[in-house]
């Protein structure tokens, strides 16, 4: 295998959930394998169990740094930090699998940032079971925040015919249009811009959502919102030469740009981007994070503890996870 391709630093996310299936699976495919060197960071015995699951043709080897990792076809590669009991459960919140979760993300940033590694893909962690482990943060994207000591990321989901970035995530509802205003707005549309720019668009059309129905219509509907907290920053970037438009009707402008109008859609808050992607299908979203110095992506479902241990779940969003992991990483400057 070259030397020349990518090393994609892989988390095993929660143990009792499927994300050591789904890492498995994945890594059974040789396709993947002639596009990076994966290096997965995670428990070598729950692995090899998740290999017996779901019948794959692959190896784990054990290892304790990146530079032990021999990339063989046929092997798994594991840094394997021995964190999960031999008989833990599948399908049950855990603290351990939560704590382990953690170290899994703290391991790979640690990776990134040496520069062992040039992207991490994440597997599915459960929230609950993260916090039950004592680790406060609403997801992989905050927690990766942090561990890398960047102030302020965004969420992109990818699927195949629709790109979404959000400018509030995990808050609720009236936090999230309390937050909105101009300058978020403006560095959300920036990021969203450098990466499709990074990923080869080199002029990318940007559909911009507004708050309320009908984007407000014209005061109709809320309070002046799409007026205080969007068109500035909407101005200000179509000024500097970016395609921006909006702010548009959500309705509207998620079918526009699933038929080709628009590039990335700008979502205000959590539902309004997330709902349009899921309904394309769990299998074919990839969660991206936009802003860290380390690429990141991620699989679009949650840890399924009802299937997890049965070997039936679909591979299909982390083997698009690691592509697009693979697409950034190799178009880095």
């Amino acid at each position: 295998m070259s030397n020349h391709l990518p090393v994609v630093g892989i988390t095993m996310g929660d143990a009792t959930g499927v994300g050591p299936e789904v890492v498995v699976k994945a890594l059974s495919r040789r396709s993947l394998l002639s596009q990076c060197r994966p290096l997965v960071i995670g428990d070598t015995q729950r692995l090899e169990l998740a290999s017996r699951i779901v019948k794959a043709d692959v190896k784990v080897r054990s290892i304790a740094a990146a530079s032990q990792a021999r990339y063989e076809p046929g092997t798994i590669d594991c840094i394997d930090l021995g964190l999960i009991p031999a008989d833990l459960p599948f399908g049950q919140i855990s603290p351990i699998a939560g704590d382990a979760a953690f170290r899994y993300i703290e391991r790979a940033a640690a990776l990134a940032q040496a520069g062992d590694i040039d992207a991490i893909c994440t597997a599915p962690l459960n929230k609950e079971a993260l916090h039950a482990g004592g680790h406060k943060y609403p997801g992989h994207t905050e927690m990766l925040a942090h561990l890398t000591g960047v102030d302020e990321v965004s969420m992109m989901l990818v699927a195949p015919k629709l790109r979404v970035i959000h400018v509030t995530t995990h808050i609720g509802i009236i936090d999230a249009i309390r937050k909105i205003e101009p300058d978020l707005v403006q560095r959300t549309i920036e990021r969203g811009h450098a990466t499709l720019v990074k990923a080869g668009i080199a002029k990318p059309r940007i559909g911009v959502c507004g708050i309320n129905p009908h984007a407000g219509e014209n005061g109709l509907f809320g309070y002046g919102e799409e007026e205080e907290k969007i068109i500035p920053a909407v101005k200000l970037l179509q000024a500097r030469g970016l395609d921006v438009t909006g702010p548009l009707p959500a309705d509207t402008l998620f079918f526009r740009a699933g038929r080709g109008d628009f590039d990335l859609v700008v979502a205000m808050y959590h539902d309004q981007g997330h709902g349009p992607v899921k309904v394309l299908g769990l299998e074919a979203g990839v969660n991206v994070t936009v802003g860290l110095d380390v690429i990141r992506t991620s699989v679009d479902h949650g840890t399924a503890f009802d299937i997890a241990g049965k070997g039936v779940v679909d591979d299909g969003s982390m083997v698009e996870a690691m592509r697009q992991a693979i697409e950034l990483a190799t178009r880095r400057p």
